[in-house]
């Protein structure tokens, strides 16, 4: 992609990687793709902010050439010292043998443990301020949104705020801002972002977004490091920022199971069944089967947690086991849940599951259930009512 304008003398200069399907050493599946944004400040000095995956290096030495030469850039910010945004850093210094590279007292230690290079520093905190002209570059320490040494840059004269990770999305695309794509996608995709990597550090979240609105900060375009753009409604995002940090949840129930030999399923679809009797919303998932990301990003908004696996081992199946050590690291908080599953000759899953749940700060508000081989019909109706019974807890707050 070509490098486009954004502001007055600013340009993304970034990258789209349309066929990544993974991130985070297989974390999060990504499956629209990705961008890698970076972002060129022209002015009488002229400032890149940030970088994009290594692989991507000459990419974006082309767009930055479509505007300036690399060599007349002053000043390299880093944001955020994580491979996808700095990892082109080391390859665009040599071609800009004058720039200063500007980031946290962090940051500066990060990325000579990634790097090792011999650069010219200039280490920024909360309130400092690079003149390039015109506009004024103003830095604001964010760390643990999501890294300790990442930190958000915002130009005062254009009302524009570069936040790296905060308010991006994995989207893979030929269109650079938010109205120019589908909203559902734009929305599902910003959940998803921020339910399988931001959700930890919500407490951080909004204050940050606090600390941000007490500083006087107008912003009309949001510049993210992934994804698109915020330029139509960045107030949209925000507010959805907000929302999410404060743990707000709706009238529904994620089950989300693993099954050996389909026992544990017709337990999930019956308890699923009984808790869709009561007007609660249900999504239903395998998680060896479906996208975990997408279950996580399911769980952002749900009331209830409801977990199911067969028993191996006198434990649980490995794919449920690393689904709930991914969820019990995100933290959710005022959710309440129940366990289940299905055994053979000795049980001991469902046992576990409550035991991990607790440990997640999930409320257990049921015993958990289990059932020896297939369940008959008695036990398919105490499945039904144990679905029934969750719903209503859901209902009744």
């Amino acid at each position: 992609m070509s490098a486009v304008k954004i502001k007055e003398g600013v340009y993304w200069v970034g990258a789209v990687d349309w066929n990544v399907r993974s991130f985070h050493g297989h974390t999060f599946n990504t499956k629209r793709g990705t961008t890698y944004n970076s972002y060129l400040i022209v002015d009488e000095k002229i400032a890149l902010i940030d970088s994009v995956y290594a692989p991507f290096s000459q990419e974006l030495l082309a767009n930055i050439s479509e505007i300036v030469p690399p060599e007349k850039i002053d000043y390299m910010v880093v944001n955020h010292v994580e491979g996808d945004h700095s990892g082109s850093v080391p390859e665009i210094l040599k071609y800009c043998p004058k720039a200063k590279v500007v980031g946290t007292e962090k940051c500066k230690t990060g990325m000579y443990k990634h790097y090792y290079g011999n650069w010219d520093w200039l280490t920024v905190k909360t309130g400092d301020k690079i003149n390039l002209g015109k506009k004024t570059l103003t830095f604001v320490e964010a760390p643990m949104l999501h890294w300790p040494d990442s930190m958000f840059t915002y130009i005062p004269e254009l009302e524009l705020l570069l936040p790296n990770d905060a308010f991006g999305q994995h989207i893979s695309s030929s269109k650079r801002f938010d109205d120019e794509i589908d909203q559902s996608e734009l929305m599902d995709e910003a959940a998803s972002y921020y339910a399988n990597i931001l959700l930890p550090f919500s407490p951080m979240v909004l204050k940050k977004i606090d600390e941000v609105v007490k500083m006087g900060i107008k912003i009309s375009m949001i510049a993210p490091s992934h994804g698109i753009i915020w330029r139509k409604d960045p107030m949209k995002i925000i507010n959805a920022y907000v929302k999410w940090a404060k743990n707000e949840t709706t009238s529904k129930v994620v089950i989300a199971y693993e099954t050996m030999w389909k026992s544990t399923e017709l337990m999930a679809k019956t308890i699923g069944d009984g808790v869709a009797s009561t007007g609660v919303g249900v999504v239903i998932a395998d998680v060896s089967e479906v996208d975990k990301t997408n279950v996580i990003k399911e769980m952002l908004d749900a009331k209830g947690y409801l977990i199911g696996s067969a028993t191996h081992g006198n434990d649980m199946l490995p794919q449920i086991s690393g689904f709930l050590a991914f969820l019990k690291g995100m933290k959710p908080k005022g959710r309440i849940g129940a366990a289940f599953g299905s055994y053979g000759w000795s049980g001991g899953a469902a046992k576990s599951i409550e035991e991990v749940l607790t440990g997640a700060g999930i409320n257990i508000v049921q015993p958990f259930m289990q059932c020896q081989f297939v369940p008959d019909k008695e036990e398919l109706k105490k499945l039904f009512e144990y679905g029934v019974e969750f719903g209503k807890k859901i209902k009744n707050g």
